[in-house]
């Protein structure tokens, strides 16, 4: 954060450590749960957790925009888009990150990348339809404030844990609905390391899953904040999240499903239709907490404190 002019945020960090000591207790636990149940299986959870981690902190940002359908564009390609990158570099100070569109409807942004080097500023077609200059600027203000908040690279290595052990309930419970359960020559020893490693992968998602969620509900209201403070207007930021979040409601929900994976990192959630967004499992805080900080901001601003 010294290399940058956005405000710190010391609760984030902080956040971010104890959420990554948590995490790093539950995979230890995870692996030696599965050493204890089987040593083959614990091997085999080992191998892929450490496959995980390494194509998700080398690999993210390429297959984020590879799942996104998302490319490089220039600035003889976007030269507005551009432009407010730049604007945003000069004011923060930060290296610029690389500039990309994804080509769909769904209004929205994300950052994606392990560090400010590798960072990708996502936006979509349909963002850029629907927004002003100034509110543009405000979206990827806070989109840049995940790159210098350094809070990409954390959600990237947090969340693998949480793949592995999704991958594997799931794998397990298919293997001994239509393999392993169904052979003649299957003990019930065999059954039971089965169920135990299907209960502990399950376990080890439940608790990821939580910490991540409460991780990421924050870090975006640390992100509006950042943005806000640096461009000096929380107005324009409140005034996009209003219409970005209006907008989402009009989309096909098939498309918003299609989305929905990448809620963690856009700048608003891509819900379906009844979902609610101040749910305990929301990638994103409620809408409503969102506008009062920002207002909260424009009074401290306007009073000059």
């Amino acid at each position: 954060m010294a290399s940058t002019r956005y405000a710190s945020d010391r609760g984030l960090t902080s956040r971010m450590l104890v959420t990554m000591f948590l995490l790093g207790l539950v995979y230890v636990v995870f692996v030696t749960a599965f050493f204890v149940i089987s040593p083959k299986f614990g091997a085999i959870a080992l191998v892929v957790a450490l496959a995980f981690l390494f194509a998700q902190y080398f690999f993210s940002d390429k297959l984020t925009m590879f799942a996104m359908h998302g490319r490089v564009v220039s600035a003889e390609e976007a030269p507005e888009l551009h432009g407010v990158i730049d604007r945003i570099c000069a004011m923060s100070d930060a290296p610029k990150p690389r500039v990309a569109v994804a080509d769909t409807d769904v209004p929205n942004a994300f950052a994606t990348g392990r560090s400010q080097k590798k960072a990708v500023v996502c936006v979509t077609t349909g963002l850029l339809r629907r927004l002003d200059p100034v509110e543009l600027e405000g979206v990827l203000a806070h989109e840049m404030a995940h790159v210098a908040h350094k809070d990409v690279a954390v959600m990237t290595i947090a969340s693998f844990l949480g793949i592995c052990a999704g991958l594997i309930t799931r794998f397990g419970l298919e293997w001994g609905l239509w393999g392993g359960f169904n052979r003649r020559d299957n003990d019930q020893n065999t059954g039971m390391i089965l169920l135990a490693v299907v209960a502990v992968s399950a376990v080890a998602y439940a608790v990821s899953f939580l910490l991540t969620r409460a991780l990421s509900r924050y870090r975006e209201l640390s992100a509006d904040r950042a943005a806000a403070l640096l461009t000096g207007r929380p107005s324009a930021l409140a005034s996009a999240l209003t219409k970005v979040s209006g907008e989402i409601a009009r989309i096909p929900t098939n498309d918003l499903r299609s989305a929905q994976a990448f809620n963690a990192f856009f700048f608003t959630p891509a819900f379906g239709k009844g979902v609610s967004v101040a749910s305990l499992f929301s990638t994103h805080p409620p809408l409503d907490k969102r506008l009062a900080q920002l207002s909260k901001i424009s009074d401290q601003l306007s009073r000059g404190v």
